[in-house]
């Protein structure tokens, strides 16, 4: 599909949601680790980028050194916004790539694998939910919401 830039984005937070937290899926699917970095990402590189934001127009200023002027500061300023902008911008480009992931068709393969799991999952399901995913054409969302789905339904 054609994804507009927040489409994609908005699609790569779903696929990281989606996708389960559990440790033994690593061994099967590379996208663990992808999906484990992006989280980690997502979560800290914000705070990071304010944080190196203000520590270079503090480090600039010089006021701890005690000569420091506000001059110093706003002539930092450009150099410390961009690398606060760097850091925020890859959480961002990460959603991107995991959002054109996450529309990327199945290899036959893993898709014929799919179609293997929906049937079972179907089979275990209760009468009361109704497992709706596509079987024609799997997308690597589709692969994360079914893993979702059967972990979710095993108790731990």
């Amino acid at each position: 599909m054609n994804l507009s830039v927040v489409q994609l984005i908005k699609l790569g937070q779903r696929y990281i949601k989606l996708w389960p937290e559990k440790a033994e899926l690593a061994q099967y699917f590379a996208d663990y680790h992808a999906v484990q970095s992006a989280r980690f990402v997502c979560r800290y590189f914000p705070a990071l980028a304010l944080f190196t934001f203000i520590m270079q127009l503090y480090f600039a200023s010089g006021y701890f050194t005690g000569v420091g002027s506000i001059t110093n500061a706003m002539n930092a300023l450009p150099q410390a916004l961009v690398y606060g902008l760097f850091l925020l911008s890859i959480p961002v480009q990460l959603l991107v790539v995991l959002g054109v992931k996450a529309d990327k068709f199945l290899p036959p393969s893993l898709a014929s694998w799919y179609r293997t799991g929906l049937e079972k999952a179907k089979q275990q399901a209760s009468q009361n939910k109704s497992i709706n995913l596509t079987v024609s054409k799997p997308r690597y969302i589709d692969l994360a919401q079914l893993l979702q789905l059967t972990f979710a339904s095993r108790h731990y």
